[in-house]
């Protein structure tokens, strides 16, 4: 699927890639960490259950211009510019939680799945769960936000994020993530999320490790939560999606004791069918 694009009213441009039939309910994927938009996820299964999955690069990452002052306010404003969204849904994967919760608060979805995704630092019971390194840099990224976007966006790569990604990985979640195929697809996604440098990945993990602008205790949408018991990520463990559904108001949490953060892709087609 190629990528397509729309002018916004500042002059950005929006870029997106989209799969599925054209009448097709509308689902925003919002990726996680550093990635573009052409990786997707449960594309076999789109036909099937009627779904148009619609995969827009936050700006700053892939096809999509910067924005100077990117907020998960102005995400959601950006989105809003898509044709077609009436009756859409969203999901957020890892870093993409927050930017789909945005999108609920906005009142641009009636749906959400969150999976694997990242719970709120500025919750003190989150927090609490961070192992010392990881809560060091939380704290470094909220009281000095614009230092520590600066320093992130000095050093990081694709091939960095690639490889830490693999290293937090568990087993199960490697043999997905390394497999012949996927690795491709997946570097390259990355490879594209840091084609305009690491300025985009740097704004987003400022944003989603500081205080979110929407309260999830407001969201009042259906909200699945789906985490995998394998995942040992220190950011979007099954742990954190237990704190993050007990402040959603209208939450269902589902953890998978085989899966990890794969589970985006082994279970595609249970999530996508819940939004159907």
């Amino acid at each position: 699927m190629s990528l397509h694009h729309i002018d916004l009213p500042d002059g950005r441009r929006l870029g997106r890639h989209e799969w599925g039939p054209a009448s097709g309910r509308p689902v925003i994927f919002c990726t996680g960490a550093g990635m573009s938009g052409s990786l997707g996820f449960g594309l076999d299964c789109l036909d099937d259950l009627g779904l148009r999955l619609i995969v827009p690069d936050r700006p700053g990452l892939g096809g999509s211009d910067p924005h100077p002052s990117k907020t998960l306010t102005s995400w959601a404003d950006d989105i809003a510019r898509l044709p077609g969204l009436q009756g859409a849904a969203a999901v957020g994967f890892s870093q993409g939680g927050p930017f789909a919760l945005a999108l609920a608060a906005a009142g641009l979805v009636d749906r959400v799945a969150l999976v694997c995704a990242q719970d709120d630092f500025g919750n003190a019971e989150t927090a609490a769960l961070l192992p010392p390194e990881v809560a060091g840099m939380v704290a470094a990224a909220r009281q000095d936000p614009a230092g520590f976007e600066r320093q992130i966006a000095a050093t990081a790569t694709a091939g960095w994020l690639w490889d830490m990604i693999m290293t937090m990985s568990g087993a199960g979640d490697r043999a997905v993530f390394g497999g012949p195929d996927f690795a491709g697809r997946y570097r390259a996604c990355l490879d594209e999320g840091f084609a305009q440098g690491a300025a985009g990945y740097a704004r987003d993990l400022v944003l989603t490790w500081n205080d979110w602008p929407a309260r999830p205790e407001d969201i009042t949408i259906p909200v699945r939560l789906w985490y995998g018991r394998q995942d040992t990520s220190p950011v979007h463990s099954p742990d954190f999606g237990a704190t993050l559904a007990r402040r959603l108001p209208n939450a269902t949490l589902t953890i998978d004791d085989d899966a990890g953060s794969a589970i985006l892709w082994t279970r595609a087609r249970d999530i996508l069918a819940d939004l159907a």
